[in-house]
């Protein structure tokens, strides 16, 4: 049953008004106060069209706030005298590399949680790819430097599958266990799990669901598998669940009397590292009287001022689910908030998260919904407005310069491995050996428009490079910015010989 003690005067409707405004099948949220859940409850289905009702134990994927349990296994460790949050990341991992050789030495625990190496996000190597953890930690020595070290906030995802390799290095178990055995069973977080494969046999399961960009259609898809990425961002949860890490981090790394962590580490956790100097956030605040003077990031969790209160949260989201948890400390007040839509501009997490915030501080009440929207609006409009500029700078009438077959091979980058162009019929294909699949539709010259095979994906481009010889020699991809895939030669050579 729905825990509903002291609700708050028009919050409970209010969820259910801003769920059908973003379009959301489902969303489940939990409140925490004084070290007690007082609120915890689920709203529509758990499967667009069908009837079954979403509760406080209906399963979602929370996505990136997964890093704060990462970071908080490494804190578990700091307090066993195991590991320091400055040691040096190739003291515990030796064969380590990054692409600058000085960063490669000098990189720290602290550095992979804080988002401070100077890295772009080089998300590719991981979704949708046929690496593995150990292969994309591997491969993460050809990423290449945007930003300059310990300088500048850049996130990153695969610090954090970096980090959680320390955690298990050091810890002597995987990742998955060690949460497992340290974090989850001791808070009895029994429906919670870092991976889709355990989630069979399981039952009420949330589908997740994603608005198409053109249509606005919301279409269930699957899950998506996180497992190479999982200490970033794989943990699936219900709010029951979540409440229960929400109790212990707002009481300072104790629940139900016993201490998981200490004090000073939670301290660490909660404490500003970094700036975030991030455009999109002052985007917010241009069109958001967000009540916040400034964004920084501490340990997996992102630390700002909320009604002149230190808030600690961290939003997340993979393809189909959106996820926010944050705290008050000083109120002893936290929420959680999981949907199961992802889309341009779906803010209802956020909405839901300062709507049941304000609620439960007694501050004005204020339409969230309202107000988000206007900045998913300006999303909506620059990414038109991309879109438009695009059409109107493409050559039509331009053909390519050769043949369809001419174009078929495989071509190899030493990060992001390979990637085929299969001639099927008259149409070519791109892959990229696991998730990515498109047909290629001739846009202009020897640039082409992929349409993904996966409907929720919204199209990219594929353009071909030619030789002096007028062979194509490569091709770059507009979602792997900066990097070129050299046309492998091998049987063709083979011929020529």
């Amino acid at each position: 049953m729905p825990v509903e003690t002291n609700v708050p005067d028009g919050l409970d409707a209010y969820i259910e008004q801003a769920r059908q405004h973003w379009e959301a099948p489902a969303c489940a949220v939990a409140v925490v106060k004084d070290d007690a859940v007082i609120f915890a409850k689920g709203y529509g289905a758990r499967t667009l069209g069908k009837g079954e009702p979403v509760d406080e134990y209906t399963v979602f994927a929370c996505g990136s706030t997964t890093k704060a349990f990462t970071a908080a296994a490494l804190g578990m460790l700091v307090d066993a005298g195991k590991l320091g949050w400055d040691d040096r990341v190739t003291d515990h991992l030796p064969g380590f590399q990054l692409y600058d050789p000085y960063v490669t030495r000098v990189l720290t625990v602290r550095d992979l949680l804080c988002h401070r190496a100077g890295l772009e996000r080089g998300d590719m190597l991981w979704y949708g790819s046929p690496f593995g953890r150990d292969e994309v930690v591997r491969r993460v020595r050809y990423l290449r430097p945007t930003l300059p070290f310990r300088a500048r906030f850049g996130y990153q995802n695969i610090m954090y599958l970096v980090a959680g390799a320390v955690a298990a290095a050091v810890g002597g178990t995987s990742w998955d266990e060690f949460l497992k055995t340290r974090i989850f069973e001791p808070l009895g977080m029994a429906r919670t799990n870092t991976s889709i494969h355990e989630l069979a046999g399981m039952d009420n399961i949330a589908t997740p669901h994603h608005k198409v960009r053109d249509s606005g259609a919301v279409l269930p898809i699957a899950w998506y598998d996180c497992n190479n990425i999982a200490p970033a961002g794989a943990i699936n949860s219900c709010v029951m669940d979540m409440a229960q890490w929400l109790r212990l981090n707002l009481a300072g790394g104790e629940f139900e009397g016993e201490r998981l962590l200490s004090e000073a580490v939670v301290c660490e956790m909660q404490s500003p590292q970094m700036i975030e100097n991030d455009p999109d956030r002052y985007k917010f605040a241009r069109y958001i009287d967000m009540d916040t003077n400034f964004w920084t990031y501490g340990l997996g969790w992102g630390i700002r001022d909320y009604h002149g209160m230190k808030m600690v949260r961290h939003g997340g989201g993979i393809d189909g689910m959106r996820a926010e948890v944050a705290m008050l400390p000083a109120a002893r007040l936290g929420v959680v908030v999981l949907t199961n839509l992802s889309a341009i501009g779906d803010y209802l997490p956020n909405a839901v998260m300062f709507r049941a915030l304000d609620a439960y501080l007694g501050a004005e009440a204020c339409d969230w919904s309202a107000d988000f929207q206007k900045v998913a609006d300006v999303q909506q409009t620059e990414e038109t407005e991309e879109w438009q500029k695009m059409v109107r700078a493409r050559a039509e009438s331009a053909v390519p310069s050769l043949a369809p077959d001419a174009y078929a091979g495989s071509y190899e980058n030493e990060m992001y491995g390979a990637q085929t162009i299969a001639l099927e019929g008259n149409t070519l294909v791109f892959s990229n050996g696991a998730k990515l699949t498109g047909n290629l539709e001739h846009w202009h010259h020897d640039t082409f428009k992929i349409a993904w095979h996966e409907p929720y994906f919204s199209p990219d481009f594929l353009t071909f490079a030619l030789d002096a010889e007028g062979k194509v020699s490569g091709l770059a991809l507009s979602f792997i910015p900066g990097y070129e895939f050299a046309r492998v030669r091998e049987q063709e050579e083979a011929g020529e010989s």
